[in-house]
């Protein structure tokens, strides 16, 4: 039996990306807005984006409220439309370049903005590239946006870079990363406090436990809840690097179950609860279950980093920063 609660996430980029494809589709032109470069203190990182259409539709964020506003305003009184008419190409924008302009769009001292802006018309080139964009996402494997400074044209490509968003002569080359998930194995508190840390971190969450007294109790909005055996739902759904694997069980027929499967995954995290004592117990454990030492190596255990959390929320917050850590050592 599977239990779903509220609707299948999605990431940022994959929201705006969604929405986009779906103006589009609806015959309705989009400004598309993407940091190139930052210098100081930058309220978001290179490669986040923002999405309008011509009548005030907005998803997306580049800097978290003032740019934006500034943005819509130039979207009101026409200027946008007239700087793109100019060369009738994308164009880049640099914002916090004096003091004064900091202080106008309450930039953090220092802190200065790169972003192009490209007008992406409705035919059916664009609406292409985009539903490419949205299946690769949707299909959790990395997809690039391609885009000609020249002519404004867009393309997809599979190849990802190690940044963000490069550019190379006239091409810019914006990597776009699907969707992180997180399988947690355990219906108990500590995978509760987990869960809601990891949904504010914008990750998909699936909550796993084999034992139906345990998990009919256990929920979290926004969580979906699987009941079946744990080395099946891995093996089906949490294999990829896009996925983290973390076992909170405290019962070794529903936790060394998926970690069997688990470590020989592409997984970008596996984590196991215990204390040191328990870990070194597993870890002598699963050879008999068919893992090499270069898989077991693989696993987080004793989970979390260490800082003497005692209580269910301080546990969570020392796993959630050891997988934050990994996952963007991961991704550098």
């Amino acid at each position: 039996m599977e239990v779903a609660h509220g609707v299948s996430m999605q990431s940022s980029q994959q929201q705006i990306v969604s929405n986009v494809q779906g103006w589009l589709q609806s015959q309705k032109p989009v400004w598309l807005c993407t940091i190139l470069k930052t210098w100081g203190s930058s309220p978001r990182p290179i490669g986040a984006m923002m999405a309008c259409t011509l009548d005030g539709e907005l998803v997306g964020s580049i800097s978290g409220g003032c740019i934006e506003e500034d943005f819509l305003q130039q979207l009101v009184d026409g200027s946008l439309k007239s700087q793109y008419d100019e060369e009738a190409k994308p164009f880049i924008v640099k914002y916090g370049v004096t003091a004064e302009e900091q202080a106008r769009l309450k930039l953090p001292c220092g802190g200065q903005l790169h972003v192009l802006l490209e007008y992406i018309e409705a035919n059916n080139s664009n609406r292409e590239v985009f539903s490419r964009l949205l299946d690769g996402l949707e299909n959790h494997t990395k997809v690039s946006r391609v885009v000609n400074l020249e002519s404004g044209e867009i393309s997809v490509s599979d190849n990802s870079s190690d940044s963000s968003v490069s550019i190379d002569e006239q091409i810019m080359t914006h990597s776009l990363s699907p969707m992180y998930r997180l399988l947690l194995l355990g219906a108990g508190d500590v995978a509760k406090f987990v869960a809601e840390m990891a949904l504010a971190l914008e990750y998909d969450v699936t909550l796993c436990d084999p034992r139906p007294d345990y998990l009919d109790n256990w929920n979290v909005a926004g969580v979906e809840k699987v009941s079946r055996l744990p080395d099946d739902v891995v093996r089906e759904r949490f294999s990829n690097p896009y996925c983290g694997i973390v076992a909170l069980a405290h019962d070794p027929r529903v936790d060394d179950m998926a970690l069997m499967e688990a470590l020989k995954t592409d997984a970008f995290y596996i984590g196991a609860m215990g204390s040191v004592r328990t870990s070194a117990a597993r870890r002598e454990r699963l050879p008999e279950l068919g893992l090499s030492e270069t898989e077991i190596a693989r696993l987080h255990a004793p989970i979390g980093f260490q800082i003497n959390s005692k209580t269910p929320a301080e546990i969570a917050i020392a796993i959630m920063a050891e997988i934050t850590s990994v996952r963007n050592k991961t991704q550098a």
